[in-house]
């Protein structure tokens, strides 16, 4: 079994940082995506999609997408339970992940990549225009966000989930996405250095 990484981007990121909480550790393919390296043939015939990370099994299996890989080892070690436990449980982490991961994490992945000068050559064709429209998006959702964390000390409720590791991700990435944290935020602040503070936030 083998895990091709792509270092900072926040997907590879994300399927670290589970994999840390997990406690599971699997070997890392660096792959360097500043050097299109993710758009190389190792990689493209593994994910024609050409995106990490990409989980290669010891029998050839290929699961890519973060989330897929996260729940593939939350089926085989079950403990801690990151995507919540008994029905109610594991839909209210579903319906915040999904909620994190397309009215936060998209808006911030899509300013950095039709801003950012470094992403011209990804992203084709680079719509500037998209990308500041995305901002707002993101900041809108950190309103709903901070009135949520008010009362919870993690995004799904009382326990760390899935959705607390995108969240992570999406807001780490507000820097080189050009997105400005704004200071009304307290609850978000406050749940961000919390979660900031996990060894996993280091994977």
């Amino acid at each position: 079994m083998k895990l091709y990484d792509g270092g900072r981007a926040p997907n590879p990121r994300r399927a670290r940082i589970f994999l840390a909480e997990k406690g599971i550790d699997v070997p890392l393919v660096p792959i360097d995506m500043g050097a299109m390296g993710h758009r190389s043939a190792e990689v493209t015939e593994r994910n024609p999609i050409q995106r990490l990370p990409v989980l290669e099994l010891d029998d050839g299996t290929v699961i890519t997408e973060s989330v897929a890989i996260c729940r593939y080892f939350e089926e085989l070690y079950p403990e801690p339970a990151l995507f919540g436990r008994g029905a109610l449980g594991k839909a209210l982490v579903e319906m915040w992940q999904r909620r994190v991961e397309l009215h936060l994490l998209a808006c911030v992945a899509a300013a950095f990549r039709h801003i950012h000068p470094a992403m011209i050559e990804w992203e084709v064709p680079q719509i500037p225009e998209w990308g500041e429209a995305n901002k707002p998006k993101a900041l809108a959702f950190l309103d709903i966000l901070d009135k949520h964390l008010e009362n919870n000390a993690f995004i799904a409720g009382g326990d760390y989930s899935i959705a607390d590791i995108t969240g992570l991700v999406a807001i780490d990435f507000f820097k080189p996405a050009r997105i400005q944290m704004p200071d009304h935020v307290t609850h978000v602040k406050r749940w961000h250095e919390a979660v900031s503070s996990r060894p996993s936030a280091k994977a």
